[in-house]
C-alpha cells in the first residue's frame, strides 16, 4: 500500500518505477548472478521522479559489452550491438527497451569531434562523468538502493541545472552538453545555474567540435519542447546560437528614433510562441517541428533586406524570398532531411502572401494559386500566417484575423465547388499524348503546365473546352498544324 505521507509527485514516481521494476529486477538478478552490478541511471531516474518515464530505460554496469551480451542472451527478446564500441548494448523485453552501458569515464580529446571511451570501475565514477546533477542519480537493481552523490534530487525539486564536476570540465569533455542545457530549459523548465551560464558563454566556440547531426538533434528536441522560446533565449544570450544558427541572433536589429520598426527578434520569439498555441488546430496531437521551424525562420531575410528611406521608414522588401534561401542553406548545413528543408523553406517563402487580401484585390484565380502553391502545407500556412500577427494594435489585429477568416471561408467555398486540394489540368498526360499524337517528353510537360495555368486562372474547363484549348496551344507552338 502506498504511504499516505507521499506527495503527489512522489506517488507518480513510485508508480513509474513499480511499472518497470519487474523487468529491471529480472535483469538485475541476472547480472548479480554473473557477478556484476546493474543500476537504473540518468534520464530514466530523472524522468521517473518527474512522473514522465517512458519505455526506454538506461542502465549502467561494471560488465563489459561482451559480458553484457552473455548475461542478456536467452532472456532478452532482441539484442542489438550498434553501440558496442561505446560500451552500450541494447535489448528489448516485454515492451521495454533497455540500453545498458559499461561504467565509463568518457572524455573528449578536446580537439576532435569523437569521444575517447574509457571504462570506469565504479558507479560513482560513472555518475561523476555525467552532464548534469539531475542526470547523476541511480537506483540499483534488484536491491533498489538510491544513489545521489551530487544532490541531483534537490536540484530536480528546485528545477536547477548544475554539473557534477565544474561546468568547464563538463563542457570541455562534451561541448554538446551546453546545447543540452538549453534543451532542458525548453523541455522541463529548468533554471540554469549562473556559473553554468557563464561557462556556456565563455566556451560557446567549443561547439565547433560537434558534428552538425548532433547539433541538429538537440535543436529538434529543444524546438519540440514545452517552451522552446526560453531555450532559444539562452542560446542567443550565451552566444551558442552564433555557432550554428547565426540568423537568429542576427534578428536583433538596432532600433533608433530615426528608424522605428518592430523588434524582429522579439517578434520572432512571439511568433514561435503563437505557433505552438495554433498547433491544436486540426487536431494536432504533438509538436509540429516543421511549423515551429518555419515560425523561427520566417523573418531571417529581414537583416539583409532592411532599407531605411529618407523619411525614416523601414522596409524589408522580398525578405520572404531571401529568407527561404537562407533557411534552405542553414537547414542543409545542419543536415536536416530534404523533405523538412523543402517544407520549412516553402512556408517561409509563402508567409507574406496573405497580406493584401483584405484590400479586396484577390480574384478566385489568386485564391486558387495560394492553395496550389501551399499544397499539403496549407493547414500549416494558415497557422503560420495567424501566428505572424503580433501587433499590439487591437483594431489592426482584429481586422487581420477577420480577413484571414474570410480567406479560409473563401477557400472552403472554392474547395467544395472545384476540389482545390487536387488542382490539376482537365486533361492528364496520357490524354495529352493521345490527342496530340506525341510520345512522352518535354512537349507533354509544357502542354500539361499550360492547361494547369488555365485551370488556376479560370477554374474547371470541362472536357470539350480543355481539348479545344489544348489544340489551340499546340497549333501556336507548332506541335500540330
Amino acid at each position: 500500500m502506498t504511504d499516505p505521507q507521499l506527495t503527489a509527485a512522489q506517488r507518480r514516481a513510485l508508480a513509474e518505477l513499480i511499472r518497470v521494476f519487474p523487468v529491471a529486477d529480472e535483469a538485475g538478478r541476472r547480472f548479480a548472478a554473473a557477478g556484476h552490478e546493474l543500476h537504473l541511471v540518468g534520464g530514466s531516474v530523472r524522468d521517473a521522479l518527474l512522473g514522465r518515464l517512458g519505455n526506454d530505460l538506461d542502465f549502467c554496469t561494471d560488465a563489459h559489452p561482451d559480458e553484457t551480451i552473455a548475461v542478456l542472451d536467452g532472456w532478452a527478446e532482441t539484442i542489438w550491438t550498434a553501440g558496442a564500441d561505446f560500451g552500450t548494448i541494447g535489448a528489448a523485453r516485454r515492451g521495454l527497451r533497455l540500453e545498458i552501458t559499461t561504467f565509463r569515464a568518457e572524455a573528449y580529446d578536446r580537439v576532435s569531434r569523437n569521444p575517447i571511451v574509457r571504462y570506469g570501475t565504479t558507479l560513482l565514477d560513472d555518475l561523476q562523468r555525467r552532464d548534469f546533477t539531475v542526470n547523476a542519480m541511480a537506483v540499483s537493481v534488484p536491491a533498489h538502493r538510491f544513489a545521489d552523490p551530487h544532490g541531483g534530487l534537490v536540484h530536480l525539486t528546485e528545477r536547477r541545472l548544475a554539473t557534477p564536476s565544474t561546468p568547464e570540465e563538463s563542457f570541455a569533455d562534451d561541448p554538446l552538453r551546453m546545447l543540452r542545457a538549453a534543451r532542458f530549459v525548453a523541455q522541463l523548465g529548468f533554471r540554469v545555474e549562473p556559473g553554468v551560464v557563464d561557462a556556456m558563454t565563455r566556451m560557446s566556440v567549443d561547439l565547433r567540435r560537434i558534428t552538425p547531426e548532433r547539433i541538429r538533434d538537440e535543436l529538434v528536441k529543444l524546438m519540440c519542447g514545452t517552451d522552446p522560446v526560453a531555450g532559444l533565449r539562452l542560446l542567443v544570450d550565451t552566444g551558442l546560437a552564433d555557432e550554428f544558427l547565426p540568423e537568429l541572433s542576427g534578428l536583433r536589429l538596432e532600433i533608433d528614433e530615426h528608424a522605428q520598426h518592430k523588434d524582429v527578434y522579439e517578434h520572432t520569439l512571439t511568433v514561435v510562441h503563437n505557433a505552438i498555441a495554433q498547433e491544436a488546430r486540426d487536431g494536432a496531437t504533438g509538436p509540429d517541428l516543421v511549423l515551429r521551424l518555419a515560425a523561427l525562420m520566417h523573418d531571417v531575410g529581414k537583416p539583409t533586406t532592411k532599407v531605411v528611406a529618407p523619411d525614416g521608414r523601414v522596409s524589408f522588401h522580398h525578405h520572404e524570398v531571401v529568407g527561404a534561401r537562407l533557411t534552405r542553406q542553414r537547414l542543409r548545413e545542419l543536415h536536416f532531411p530534404k523533405d523538412v528543408i523543402a517544407d520549412v523553406a516553402q512556408l517561409v517563402a509563402l508567409h507574406l502572401r496573405f497580406y493584401g487580401y483584405g484590400r479586396g484585390e484577390w480574384t478566385d484565380s489568386a485564391v486558387r494559386r495560394y492553395v496550389a502553391d501551399a499544397a499539403d502545407l496549407l493547414p500549416r500556412l494558415h497557422k503560420l500566417t495567424r501566428s505572424d500577427v503580433t501587433t499590439r494594435n487591437r483594431r489592426k489585429a482584429t481586422q487581420l484575423a477577420e480577413d484571414y477568416d474570410a480567406l479560409e471561408e473563401r477557400i472552403a467555398r472554392l474547395q467544395a465547388a472545384e476540389d482545390l486540394a487536387r488542382i490539376r489540368p482537365d486533361l492528364d498526360g496520357n490524354e495529352i499524348m493521345e490527342l496530340l499524337g506525341v510520345p512522352p517528353g518535354p512537349i507533354v510537360g509544357r502542354a500539361w503546365r499550360h492547361l494547369r495555368e488555365l485551370r488556376l486562372e479560370h477554374g474547371p474547363l470541362g472536357p470539350d473546352e480543355a481539348r479545344a484549348e489544348l489544340f489551340r496551344w499546340a497549333r501556336e507552338q507548332g506541335v500540330v498544324e
